[in-house]
């Protein structure tokens, strides 16, 4: 029996537990945070730093380690865990830095040739690189990022010169040692798509592109979030275009950074601009978006325990994983004030199971008395499947219905084109 210590609680861990608890293959799967939502049969050991989650893995004797959030990553998880002797899906420090530093993927990228945006890399301790920033600046049409981790909300395109600077203050405010470092990018125009890829350190995997819907409101208006919804596979990009990407710019990249001594093992995501130059970079993430994944994993239709030990031992099994024909489609429901505030304690319905249908916990909590209440910013993904995209939306909103909460938030155009 193969012992998996899964490192996260929120809804990209659900689905990935979801999916390793039906997992043709024997096995025992352990938890770091506790989720009302984990299936039957799994054990809650908390472990919330780094410290505690390598005594656990060692102390339960697992044989994978599955790290489901960037933070424990950029800590430095994955060596320690490695160093333990316990193969661990999830890269190094070193090779995280794909998502740690957005300035360190623009040097990757340059590196191997990989199409992106030109930017302006600004340091507010160097006052010449600041004064860079500035004059670049009041050109305008500029994407302001947070260098290092901001929970997928430290970015802000801005039109205006006034835009620009004032989101330069407002990320020095609110990120603080994450926004030290500040990347100016020129905008770029066209849809957004996700690529992921499963990698061994050598090799790099194609799974089904997803688009995802960041912005708070319908037609992409509001605040950045962590993600409102996201669907799979995405037309602009079928399974051959994914592939192609992978080769060109998935694979390039961690082999630079094998040869730079650090191998990628793990999920690379690359976020691409697909412009009328051809798709642009946007950025890496070092592990499975949220909800992109609860999207995927609604699809997949393989034994996720052998592609995840096999990207974490280095040896990815022959071929690519399978996907079961049809759509995906996750939708978001949001807690009231989200994304500056979390409205917690909200009771949430408990209807039946809907067939097609999966909701996956994310900021949920169940009490002494047996309520499911709220407890986050985003709250649950509803997620359904289908034949086709039609259909896994007809799924999920009817579903959304059933599962609103008082003061739910969520988009109505998941998926919707």
């Amino acid at each position: 029996m193969s012992r998996v210590v899964l490192v996260g609680g929120g809804g990209r861990e659900a689905a990935l537990a979801w999916r390793l608890a039906q997992s043709p293959s024997s096995i025992e799967l352990l938890v770091t945070h506790p989720n009302p939502g984990w299936p039957e049969g799994v054990t809650l050991r908390s472990a919330s730093t780094v410290a505690e989650q390598v005594a656990l893995a060692q102390s339960v004797q697992a044989d994978l380690v599955v790290v489901g959030p960037e933070q424990p990553l950029a800590e430095g998880l994955a060596d320690a865990i490695t160093e333990a002797g316990i193969p661990c899906f999830g890269p190094v420090r070193a090779a995280a830095r794909l998502e740690s530093s957005k300035a360190f993927t623009k040097e990757i990228c340059a590196a191997v040739g990989v199409p992106t945006a030109r930017a302006v890399v600004a340091d507010r301790s160097d006052p010449v690189s600041w004064e860079q920033a500035l004059r670049r600046c009041e050109q305008g049409r500029v994407v302001v990022k947070a260098d290092g981790l901001a929970q997928g909300k430290g970015v802000v395109v801005c039109q205006t010169a006034d835009e620009a600077r004032a989101a330069l203050e407002e990320m020095g405010r609110r990120f603080g040692d994450a926004a030290q470092r500040i990347v100016l990018e020129d905008l770029l125009v066209g849809p957004e798509v996700s690529v992921f890829a499963l990698c061994d350190g050598a090799r790099a995997v194609a799974l089904p592109s997803a688009q995802d819907h960041k912005q708070l409101l319908d037609g992409g208006k509001g605040p950045n979030t962590g993600g409102m919804g996201a669907y799979a596979p995405c037309p602009l990009v079928d399974d051959e275009g994914a592939a192609r990407l992978v080769r060109e710019v998935h694979q390039p990249v961690i082999e630079e950074l094998a040869r730079r001594g650090s191998p990628f093992r793990g999920v690379l995501f690359a976020g691409f601009m697909l412009t009328e130059d051809g798709p642009q970079l946007l950025e890496f993430n070092v592990r499975f978006g949220d909800p992109e994944c609860q999207a995927l994993m609604a699809l997949w239709d393989d034994d996720l325990l052998t592609w995840l030990r096999g990207a974490a031992a280095g040896r990815l099994p022959d071929g690519s994983p399978r996907f079961r024909e049809g759509a995906s489609c996750c939708v978001v429901l949001a807690s009231a004030g989200y994304p500056v505030t979390s409205d917690k304690g909200r009771p949430i319905p408990e209807p039946p199971d809907v067939p097609s249908v999966v909701a996956f916990h994310a900021g949920t909590t169940r009490g002494g008395d047996g309520v499911l209440r709220t407890n986050g910013g985003r709250v649950l993904g509803i997620t359904g499947v289908g034949g086709d995209l039609q259909e896994a939306r007809r799924h999920a909103y009817d579903a959304v219905a059933r599962w609103r909460f008082e003061g739910a938030q969520f988009r109505t155009d998941v998926g919707a084109g």
